[in-house]
């Protein structure tokens, strides 16, 4: 998912920083956001030893920090199911990746499946987003990501599951890019 990114990258939702390893020396500058304390906390230490300068700051998805154009690239991993507004943090992205930029994304996403898409929607409407830090398994994020303004130039679909035994999730990766 990072490969090939450069320059000054804003991630979103950067969780404990388990992404952070993995940016290439290409990539000057990271800002990773994240509103969770405990997380931010976690992800603090973990950019003392990543391989590329990051900088982890208290924020929310719908009100990223930058001026406008102000990165090359936008990373969202796992986390536009949990931001309530996941359409403001789309724009917020499209706001601060210049024109020609990235986002680089990896999210779960609505099945294609009826069956599968009403229990994803009955789990949201009841106890999924309690027990999973207000994940939503229903979101379509594929579409969301061309409404925000963005073009996409690599998407791939796949099944996922986290552990055994536990039914897979519908998976999207890929590249989109801001015209």
């Amino acid at each position: 998912m990072l490969a090939g990114l450069s320059g000054r990258v804003i991630e979103v939702g950067a969780g404990h920083g388990a992404n952070f390893p993995y940016y290439p020396s290409t990539v000057s500058e990271v800002v990773a956001v994240e509103p969770e304390q405990y997380l931010r906390e976690r992800a603090q230490a973990a950019a003392l030893t990543a391989p590329v300068p990051i900088t982890v700051v208290d924020g929310v998805g719908g009100q990223l920090p930058g001026e406008d154009q102000s990165f090359d690239a936008g990373v969202a991993a796992l986390v536009l199911c949990t931001i309530p507004d996941p359409h403001q943090a789309l724009g917020e992205l499209f706001r601060v990746i210049r024109p020609g930029g990235e986002l680089r994304f990896y999210e779960h996403v609505l099945a294609h499946a009826k069956w599968e898409a009403r229990f994803q929607r009955l789990a949201d409407a009841t106890f999924w987003p309690r027990v999973a830090g207000g994940c939503h398994l229903a979101r379509d994020t594929e579409p969301n990501i061309r409404s925000a303004g963005f073009e996409i130039a690599t998407c791939e679909r796949f099944p996922f599951s986290p552990m055994p035994l536990f039914p897979p999730d519908p998976m999207i990766l890929g590249t989109a890019r801001r015209p």
